[in-house]
C-alpha cells in the first residue's frame, strides 16, 4: 500500500517511514528530537499522539496549543519562529510525493517553509491521496471543513459538512495553501506515516 508513496517521496528528497502504531512513531520522534528547540503547528493528529507531553521531557517545546502562564499565543508563535526542529501534520500527501497544507493564520504553511533545521510531518494513513488533485479535494473538501467546525466557524463547510463552498466568509480558515513539491532547500525533510486513522 505504500511502496509507491514511500518511493516517490524518497526521490523528491523526503526521508520517508511508515509506522505501525501510534507508540512507534512517537518513539521513533522521541529519539530524533533531544535537547534542543521544538515548534508544533496546530494539529489534531500530534495532540492525539501526545507529542507535545512526551517531546517536553527532553526539550523546550513551543505550541500556541499550549500557552505558558505568562505568555500569549503570539509571544509562543514568535519564539516558534526560531525553534531549530518543526513538527506538524498534513491536510494531504499525494501518492506521487505533493504534500498539500491549508492554513487560516499562515504560521503553519509559513513555518514549514522555511527557519528550521529539520521538520516533521507526523501523518495518519487518512490523510493519503491517489494524486494532487485528489491532495487538493481532501484538504479542502474533508479537513478544511472539519478544521472549520472545531473552530466554530460560521462558513457554509462547517454549517452543511464536509464540502468546500468557495466562501468568501469573514471566518474563512482556506486562507493560504502549500504543496510542497520537494522539499525547501536548508533544512532536512522527514515524513513519518503511521498505519492508522489520525486527525482530520
Amino acid at each position: 500500500m505504500y511502496e509507491t508513496l514511500l518511493q516517490n517521496l524518497r526521490a523528491k528528497g523526503y526521508g520517508a517511514q511508515v509506522f505501525s502504531s501510534e507508540k512507534e512513531v512517537v518513539d521513533y520522534l522521541a529519539d530524533q528530537i533531544q535537547n534542543t528547540t521544538v515548534a508544533f503547528g496546530g494539529s489534531k493528529t500530534l495532540e492525539k499522539l501526545g507529542l507535545y507531553e512526551r517531546l517536553s521531557a527532553n526539550n523546550q517545546v513551543l505550541w500556541h496549543w499550549r500557552i505558558p502562564e505568562g505568555k500569549t499565543g503570539a509571544q509562543v508563535l514568535k519564539e516558534a519562529r526560531d525553534a531549530s526542529v518543526y513538527v506538524s501534520s498534513a491536510n494531504a500527501i499525494a501518492t506521487s510525493g505533493e504534500i498539500v497544507n491549508i492554513d487560516g493564520n499562515g504560521n503553519r504553511v509559513a513555518e514549514i517553509l522555511y527557519g528550521h533545521d529539520r521538520v516533521y510531518f507526523v501523518a495518519g494513513k487518512n490523510k493519503i491521496a491517489k494524486d494532487l488533485n485528489a491532495a487538493m479535494w481532501r484538504a479542502k473538501n474533508i479537513a478544511a471543513p472539519l478544521n472549520a467546525l472545531r473552530l466554530r466557524s460560521e462558513t457554509p463547510c462547517a454549517k452543511h459538512g464536509n464540502k468546500c463552498y468557495q466562501c468568501h466568509s469573514p471566518q474563512r480558515i482556506c486562507r493560504a495553501t502549500v504543496i510542497l513539491n520537494e522539499p525547501p532547500l536548508k533544512a532536512k525533510y522527514e515524513v513519518l506515516i503511521v498505519d492508522q486513522v489520525l486527525g482530520y
